[in-house]
């Protein structure tokens, strides 16, 4: 951003008035570029001299000239004033956040699964602390380490319900509610015979269904 033009606060007043007294260009939008446009501005207005009015006019230019919040913005001046240099004092640590168990766990796990039948939490866990402590299984070094609660998130994973998910196609169950069969009744009286024949249909019209009892 060009604002060379804005030297005294009448100026900063038109400008976050709504004037075009400042001309806005792409001059690097990282933080030491913005940190740097801090600095400039509250020396070239000499900040620390102004009255509350006039500091707060400031506060609102930087607040629209660099999109801080104000409470970002008052921090940063409050070190500019105690002598401090404005610079960004963050940064990635040395050693980020590394995944404990990896997507080979998250197999070991289906396939322990898949061979005891998805037993409990508690119980899996039981069964990998053994295969490794009594059975030398170096693949479960990681595993046996795992929570109980951890072990249901990895159930959870991608890969893990990729493996162990199996989707079947609903069946449908026969109830029988007859029997087709000749009655014998053995001289017993209490016993019918009941007969359909569908005579067919024509032209689109269902035919009808006879119908004899003996």
């Amino acid at each position: 951003m060009n604002e060379t033009r804005l030297t005294t606060l009448e100026q900063v007043r038109a400008f976050l008035g709504g004037t075009t007294e400042v001309g806005f260009g792409a001059t690097g939008a990282g933080e030491d570029e913005r940190y740097r446009h801090i600095s400039g501005v509250l020396a070239r207005f000499g900040y620390k001299r102004l009255k509350k009015p006039d500091k707060g006019l400031i506060l609102r230019y930087l607040q629209r000239t660099t999109g801080y919040s104000r409470q970002q913005i008052t921090r940063l001046v409050r070190c500019w004033c105690e002598g401090r240099a404005l610079r960004k004092n963050y940064r990635a640590p040395a050693h980020g956040w590394v995944r404990k168990f990896t997507d080979r766990d998250v197999e070991l796990l289906a396939e322990t699964d898949a061979l005891h039948n998805t037993l409990s939490g508690p119980a899996t866990v039981h069964l990998m602390r053994r295969a490794l402590e009594s059975y030398g299984d170096s693949r479960y070094a990681r595993l046996a380490t795992i929570s109980v609660g951890h072990l249901y998130n990895l159930r959870k994973a991608r890969g893990y319900v990729a493996r162990r998910q199996v989707f079947t196609k609903t069946r449908p169950t026969g109830i029988a509610i007859g029997v087709r069969r000749a009655p014998t009744p053995d001289g017993r009286p209490g016993f019918i015979r009941i007969d359909s024949v569908h005579q067919g249909d024509q032209d689109g019209v269902k035919g009808v269904y006879p119908i004899s009892l003996c």
